[in-house]
Formats: structure tokens, sequence, C-alpha cells
């Protein structure tokens, strides 16, 4: 058996929330990597309105420096379908298939680098996906070679890819390694078996422990774990002996999502037995469960689903009041333009946001065309612009500073989000925020409501009540 990081000292256990209070914030709402979220983007923004997004970056950047990157690039092939997926992926054993999506690749960066400029530093690169390894070596090499050509990468730069435990072995991680990337993101969700044939992705736990070894002694700086509750046949036991295994293994990173069943939308879902989903009671318990065990063995809680070991940057960051959010989470470094590429990948740059086509034959098509393959976005207005500052303040600080806002948008905070103080208000009583003189301030418990706090500042959110569309938040 792979030996295995010593627990640390429990860390902040007194604070996990009741299940009094799970149960009354048991909704859905977004993840609030954007705002406004994804499902508000209008075709009316387009390659032109992305363009232009692109070259007044350029010139602004030629005439008060250049700002780092970061980079997004999605890889959407999967070999066999997991049934929980709402991914964009591409089911296929045909590895064929990667060389016309990697002329394709090329081809778009080729694209975005003539309106924005070659060699722009970078300081963050991530690999999504579907699957980034059903990618070859020789093919990882191609597309990194072709990154490295288009822009600078700084030095610290965090170089990272979401890994299968199914598709790697100890050599392709050491290849990993080889070019460049410091920090793995193990997609996990489950150690029952059970559960795992269920859900149609089957990895024992020692394939994983193995892996997870491998990484450290290659010398990874992070490595994360991804894990789900909520799948078919899991039970509150069931759930926190995954919650034990995975604390003995010590990710640097644990996310704990919640499964949001929505066979409407997601085809492979179909293929899960409704009757086999946990109860409403039974979800409450195994998250619950989850959270305790998770600050029992030491990791901090961030927000969201979001554990980090005291000792990693993410914890330290939200210590020291440095948390960031992007499209892949809660990271680190500063808020920087997004730069994605591939089948449906979104990129911000500036006060945009644009989308490239969900299809790989509509990309393909654009890219044929010689067009960027953006098919929808939006230009954000100056009301989107404040509430979006508000909201990213209260996902990655956990506080609003009224004056702060007023300074940067200038706005008087009280009148123009008198509603909002309102309904804040009420969750103040619940013990979720302390609404003070000079600011909203969350609270220890009011973290892991954080979604549902800003949601309170979702204008678009308040008028629309469909919100079965969004993953529960918490």
């Amino acid at each position: 058996m792979p030996t295995t990081r010593s627990p640390v000292k429990p860390h902040n256990a007194v604070w996990a929330p009741s299940d009094a209070l799970l149960r009354r914030f048991d909704l859905s709402g977004p993840r609030y990597t954007s705002y406004p979220t994804a499902d508000r983007f209008v075709e009316a923004f387009g390659p032109a309105q992305y363009r232009q997004a692109l070259t007044r970056r350029s010139a602004a950047g030629a005439v008060g420096g250049r700002a780092p990157l970061s980079v997004y690039v999605h890889i959407p092939f999967c070999e066999s379908v997991c049934y929980y997926c709402a991914c964009n992926k591409v089911i296929t054993r045909h590895h064929e298939k990667a060389t016309e999506y990697l002329d394709a690749l090329e081809h778009e960066l080729e694209l975005q680098t003539q309106a924005l400029g070659r060699g722009m530093p970078m300081l963050q690169l991530h690999f999504g996906g579907g699957t980034p390894t059903f990618l070859s070596d020789a093919e990882l090499d191609r597309v990194m070679r072709a990154l490295r050509a288009a822009f600078t990468f700084l030095e610290g730069a965090e170089l990272s890819i979401e890994v299968d435990p199914r598709t790697v072995t100890r050599e392709r991680l050491a290849h990993l390694a080889e070019l460049g990337f410091n920090r793995l993101s193990f997609g996990v969700q489950d150690f029952n078996p059970a559960v795992q044939r269920a859900v149609h992705r089957v990895q024992p736990y020692e394939q994983v422990a193995l892996l997870m070894q491998a990484s450290r002694e290659i010398g990874f700086e992070s490595i994360n774990a991804d894990l789900i509750h909520g799948l078919p046949l899991q039970t509150p036991d069931s759930l926190a002996h995954t919650v034990e295994q995975m604390g003995a293994l010590r990710p640097d990173r644990i996310a704990l999502y919640s499964y949001a069943h929505l066979p409407q939308r997601f085809k492979p879902q179909r293929r899960i037995d409704a009757a086999q989903l946990p109860t409403p009671a039974e979800r409450i318990a195994m998250l619950s469960r989850s959270i305790t065990g998770f600050l029992a063995q030491g990791y901090t809680y961030i927000g969201m689903d979001h554990f980090a070991l005291p000792d990693d940057a993410l914890a330290a960051a939200k210590r020291q009041g440095r948390l960031h959010r992007n499209f892949q989470g809660y990271s680190t470094h500063p808020d920087c333009d997004l730069i994605a590429l591939g089948v449906s990948a979104i990129s911000k740059v500036g006060a945009t946001y644009s989308q490239n086509a969900k299809s790989l034959p509509d990309y393909y098509d654009l890219l044929k065309t010689g067009e960027l393959p953006v098919v929808r976005g939006v230009a954000l207005s100056r009301e989107d612009l404040v509430r979006r500052a508000i909201i990213m303040a209260l996902m990655c600080q956990g506080r609003i500073d009224f004056e702060a806002i007023e300074l940067s948008h200038l706005v008087d905070f009280r009148a123009q989000f008198a509603p909002e103080l309102e309904r804040l208000a009420e969750l103040a009583q619940g013990g979720l925020v302390e609404i003070e003189a000079d600011g909203v301030q969350l609270t220890p418990i009011g973290w892991y409501f954080v979604r549902a706090v800003a949601m309170v500042f979702d204008q678009p959110l308040q008028s629309d009540r469909a919100r079965e569309r969004y993953s529960r938040v918490i």
C-alpha cells in the first residue's frame, strides 16, 4: 500500500453548519465563475465583438504595460461516458480524431494572437475537458509547443491539467512534469465500487492512491481531487468512508461538488436510475458528515465546495484576503483576462465574456471561414460591472466594503442596493452575514452558503425563479 502524508491537526471544525441550516438552503443557484452567468450570454455578441475586445487589450498593453493572462485549453474527448457528467465532451475510442481537433486548435490560437499580439505574458494555464489525457504524449507536446510560441510563460506560472486516473500511468505523469505542468487535478467522484458502477466510472482506490504517490515523488507542487455527493447508490455511510479514504491520501485541495440530476439537459444522465438517487434528507446528511469529516482531518474550508490543507497556497490566500475566482474555480493568482481555446470554451477579456461554438462541426466550420469560433457572449454594462465586483468580493474575500465599491464604481451603495440590503438583513438573522456600518461580512458559517448570499445581488435571478438549471448551492 502506498505511503500517505501524516494528518494535520484539525482546523476550524467548530464551524461545520447544522443540518437545519443545510436544509434551509437546499436550493439551486449559480456557481458564479462569471457574472453575468453563462446562461445570460447572447448571440448578438459574436466574433467581431470578441476580436474588438482583443485588439483593445493589445492597444492598452502597448501604452500601459502588458498584464499577465490566464489561458484555458478545452480537450473534449473521452474514451467512455460517465453518466453523471454535464461537461462538453465527445465520446470516442478513435484517437485519430484528435489530429483534426489539434489542427483547429492551432488555427484558433493563431487567429487569437493575430488580434491580441504574440508573446503576451501568461501566469496561469489550465487544460480541462473532457479528458485532456486522452491526448498522446506527442499530441500534448504539440499543444504545448504551440502555446509556448504564442505566449511568454512567466516564472512561477501555474500550469494545471485534469487527469483521469483510468487513463494515466506513472510514466505519463512524469511526461506531464517534463512539459512543465506543476499541478494535477484527479477526477475521483467516489471510491465506493457500487457507486462507481452506477455512474460508469470504475477506478479502484488503490489505483488512485498509487498515482497520487507517484505524483508527489515526481515533484508536482499541488494535487487536487474532485468528489461528488448525491450520486446514485451513495449513502451517508458510504460517502463518509470515501471522505475518510480521501483524507488519508492527503491531496492538497479537495472539491466536493453537488450532483445536479438534469436528464432533460444532459443525455448521459438518462442512464442513471433516478430511484437510486439519495433522498433530500440523505443528501443533507452526507454533506454535513463530509464537511465535518474534512475539517476533522485538518482541511481548511475555502468557500463553496472547496477545501485545502492549511499550508496550501489557496488556504494562505484565503487567510490573507487574496483569493480570486475564474472559470476553473478559486485561484491564488490576480484576476487575469482569460484566453480560452477549443470547443465551448469561454473567454473573459476586459468587460466582455465570449463562448465558442459548443459542437465540433460548428467549431470546425467557423474556423474554416477564417473567423474566430465565437457564437455568443456579453459586453458588461455599468450595472453588471458593479454587481460583478460585489459578487466576486463576497465569493473571494467574504466581505463587501461599501467605500471600495463606491469609489471604484461611483455609486451610493446604500441607496442603489437598498432592496438587497433588506434581503441581507434576513440572512443576518440566520447568522450568515453581519451587516456593519461600512460593509457586509460573511460569518464563518456564512462561507458555506456564500452562493446563496451572492444570489441576493444577481439581478436577473431575482426575477427568474426557474433555478433548476443550476446545481445545489451547497
